[in-house]
């Protein structure tokens, strides 16, 4: 984990990360906390949590239907003959019945309540801030306690009924996934920050987001490239998808995101790109420009790192085989007026943003 870099980027960005990454919280009582001074992100994710939770509340806690077995003196749903049998024989006059009954003891609630308690025990979150997740955590008290790194994000399913959840199960997932870390020996640790990991995903997020919130003028995708094949069965080859794909008029951009701890890789003093991340945007920017067959298209690549504190940092600009590949930083640490300035300035410049519609591509 690169403590530096997280470190380095203001609590307040962080938050704006998040909104960009999360559109819901962009809404309502949550734009207050974009004024307000957070000492750590345990604080700020606490908050934001902390209103989640205060929201669904007034929602209801969302029920289910959950099975249950029971020893009953009348019948209930379907009756457990053996069980019933075993009943009987250690003459206990009862009846074991199996039944559905609808429950807030579901495994979106126990996530919920399993993420308050993490951050009550072990996050640093102001006072005021834990009075307010235990006077939550007290309607939770029919929901049983489960261990966080237990549970299964991906087999939560959203339906009409339960998709109020949605922003409030992903923001349990980054703090209880950014909390937990797992040791070599399989044991669970606590984090102090977020990690590199959680860290990446939520940047890619938020690039992706800014670009389809603040320019609709370009179509903002993440999509799969093919393969362009001369011969042989693709079926075993990797599949190739962009972090960032902007297009418009036959224009492609595609970015990848970088966060990493070193910008650059370095030997022996010599401070290169990291030649993995190069050869990559410049496969997907080829098979992306194979994909035209002809018809006129201009499709560039850029390797966009999060800024650092070392000394040398990527700013190139090459043409390779016909194509534009760029290497650059975001600098995550200055305010975020900026933060957007130089995302927008990325957009004017390979699409005209800023002076109208951009001119035709010539084929």
């Amino acid at each position: 984990m690169n403590e530096a870099a997280t470190a380095n980027i203001p609590i307040r960005n962080v938050f704006h990360m998040l909104a960009y990454a999360f559109q819901s919280l962009r809404q309502g009582e949550y734009e207050r906390l974009e004024a307000e001074d957070f000492e750590h992100v345990h604080d700020l994710l606490a908050a934001i949590l902390a209103l989640g939770v205060g929201r669904q509340l007034k929602q209801g806690l969302h029920r289910e239907y959950v099975g249950r077995s029971e020893e009953l003196a009348t019948i209930r749903g379907k009756v457990d003959v053996g069980g019933t049998v075993r009943a009987k024989l250690a003459r206990r006059r009862v009846v074991v019945c199996e039944y559905d009954e609808l429950s807030e003891d579901n495994a979106l609630n126990q996530a919920v309540k399993a993420t308050c308690m993490l951050l009550l025990r072990h996050g640093k979150v102001a006072d005021e801030r834990k009075a307010t997740l235990r006077r939550e955590v007290l309607f939770f008290s029919s929901v049983d306690d489960v261990d966080p790194s237990a549970i299964r994000w991906d087999s939560f399913r959203f339906t009409r009924e339960n998709r109020s959840y949605w922003t409030l199960v992903c923001i349990c997932q980054l703090i209880v996934e950014g909390m937990l870390l797992t040791t070599s020996a399989g044991e669970h640790r606590l984090a102090e920050f977020i990690d590199d990991q959680r860290m990446h995903r939520l940047y890619e997020k938020f690039i992706l987001e800014y670009y389809r919130k603040e320019h609709p003028e370009l179509r903002v995708s993440t999509p799969q490239i093919p393969w362009v094949l001369d011969e042989g069965d693709g079926a075993m080859l990797p599949t190739m998808r962009s972090d960032i794909t902007l297009e418009r008029g036959g224009r492609v951009l595609i970015i990848d995101a970088k966060f990493y701890a070193h910008t650059t890789q370095s030997l022996f003093g010599s401070h290169t790109i990291h030649s993995a991340n190069l050869y990559q945007i410049f496969t997907y920017v080829k098979n992306r420009e194979a994909g035209f067959a002809g018809r006129p298209h201009e499709v560039s690549g850029m390797l966009l790192y999060v800024r650092t504190r070392e000394a040398v940092q990527p700013d190139q600009s090459y043409v390779m085989s016909g194509n534009r590949i760029e290497v650059r930083t975001l600098d995550l640490s200055r305010d975020f007026s900026e933060i957007a300035a130089q995302l927008d300035g990325i957009a004017d410049e390979h699409f005209g943003t800023s002076g109208g519609i951009a001119p035709a591509v010539e084929g």
